[in-house]
């Protein structure tokens, strides 16, 4: 019976080549990943673009996208590391939450993996993978993606089929995701406008955003760190920060895998409704200390120009291109003189920021470095937290983040975390305002950042720990 499915699948696969030859056709290599380092121990696969991770979803979750167009015919590619890449890709990411979108537009009999390898990577992705999977969102299924439902339906839970959410058009992502960030190939948007058009009898309509309105006085999420100021009063800390900050500290520090998980949704969207109308919020009564986590991440995640600039993200890709002397004689990774340059390209790369955004981040570093000295607990030391909160932190003025980027912007944010005393420590002040009570000595970890700053060396406000 098995036998018969495969070949209901391959009669299946062969009618959508036939719908669809009036296509350009997809070639190997036209959306390629130029960006990928030689050096790169699957370079092999990852030259092709097939997998790409572009930052969070709307709900915080790691985004991950496989595009069938890219995969190049199958005697050019080996299946078995393409497997391996994938794992390897996923492992980075896996203890969080995440979220897989497969562009299913561009799957070719010449280019199909085999059943028996589906069926192989199927077993391969445990539950280890499979766990932390909120949603795969399937684009423009086709009659052969319902037709491989049959015959991997008996090995696929419940609860994992839940999981799948078919989308048949790209504009139906907007819902989800930041659209604007997607890695979508251009064989897939041009697929994706004749769908479209063979559904209204004439040409797709353009896809149309409304007008932005403008905010609230109260307004938290969506603006700039200095409207928040103008509108709170000069209040250097934004109060959401500043609010899920503390509770965390107070609450959240012992709690394993902060910051990985996600939150219900409508939740999320409720409470940021409350906050940008400036009404007041009590994270006691959901019972969930990942709420004020999302809140958090979703704060960064949503500033109209990231915490770290668009100006500093080509900066900060260069702290993996440390050198001693000249580019042949790199430094061996891990030593103390690859730490001891990159952290100090760290402290000038910070020190370069506008003041609103250098007191944010350090008042942020400061809680994620605390975090961090519980990581035997919470098992969030820095490079977990780095993974995290990297692409919250920083993203390119145009697109989103790339795979390739992912390690060195994860890099940076992890000195920042184990590093924050030097990095951030080293201001010496020239005069004190009115602190309120709050202690403000250098290095320790006071109760709160109210209206009072300190200033350093220069005129800069250096803000204290939380």
């Amino acid at each position: 019976m098995l036998s018969d499915l495969e070949h209901l699948a391959e009669i299946e696969l062969r009618k959508d080549e036939e719908e669809e030859q009036e296509e350009p056709q997809p070639r190997a290599g036209r959306f390629s990943n130029s960006t990928v380092d030689a050096s790169h121990p699957y370079y092999d696969v990852a030259r092709h673009g097939i997998l790409q991770v572009t930052g969070d979803d709307n709900y915080g979750r790691k985004l991950i996208i496989f595009s069938s167009c890219c995969l190049p015919p199958s005697h050019q590619l080996n299946h078995q590391r393409l497997l391996e890449y994938l794992k390897y890709t996923l492992d980075q990411y896996v203890e969080s939450d995440y979220t897989v979108v497969y562009f299913h537009y561009g799957l070719r009999s010449m280019n199909k993996p085999s059943m028996r390898w589906l069926r192989d990577a199927y077993k391969e992705f445990d539950r280890k993978y499979k766990k932390n999977l909120k949603v795969l969102y399937v684009v423009h299924p086709t009659n052969f993606i319902r037709a491989m439902w049959n015959i991997f339906k008996p090995l696929i839970s419940h609860k994992f089929g839940k999981k799948l959410t078919y989308v048949n058009y790209l504009a139906e992502l907007r819902e989800h995701l930041n659209y604007e960030q997607l890695i979508i190939p251009p064989e897939v948007l041009r697929h994706d406008e004749k769908l479209r058009a063979a559904q209204k009898g004439g040409p797709p309509p353009s896809v149309k955003t409304p007008p932005p309105r403008p905010p609230l006085p109260t307004q938290q999420f969506g603006v700039s760190l200095q409207y928040i100021q103008d509108k709170n009063n000069g209040a250097v800390i934004p109060p959401v920060v500043k609010q899920t900050v503390s509770y965390l500290k107070e609450k959240g520090l012992h709690t394993e895998g902060i910051f990985r998980r996600s939150a219900r949704v409508q939740l999320i969207k409720d409470i940021q409704k409350l906050f940008n109308l400036g009404k007041p919020v009590s994270f006691d009564q959901y019972g969930d200390i990942h709420v004020p986590a999302v809140i958090l991440k979703t704060f960064l995640r949503e500033l109209p120009e990231p915490l770290l600039t668009f100006d500093l993200y080509e900066p900060i890709l260069e702290i993996t291109s440390v050198y001693i002397l000249t580019p042949q004689t790199p430094i061996s990774p891990h030593s103390e003189v690859e730490s001891s340059l990159r952290v100090s390209r760290c402290k000038r790369i910070a020190e370069s920021l506008p003041e609103p955004n250098y007191i944010v981040l350090k008042y942020l570093l400061c809680f994620l470095h605390m975090v961090s000295q519980d990581s035997i607990i919470n098992k969030m030391g820095p490079s977990n937290l780095a993974c995290v909160f990297g692409v919250n932190l920083a993203r390119p003025r145009q697109g989103s983040v790339s795979l390739d980027a992912l390690t060195p912007l994860n890099i940076f944010t992890e000195l920042l975390i184990e590093f924050y005393h030097t990095v951030f420590g080293s201001r010496c002040p020239v005069a004190t305002l009115p602190l309120h009570g709050f202690s403000w000595t250098e290095g320790s970890y006071c109760d709160d950042l109210s209206e009072g700053i300190r200033w350093g060396a220069g005129g800069r406000p250096a803000v204290p720990a939380v």
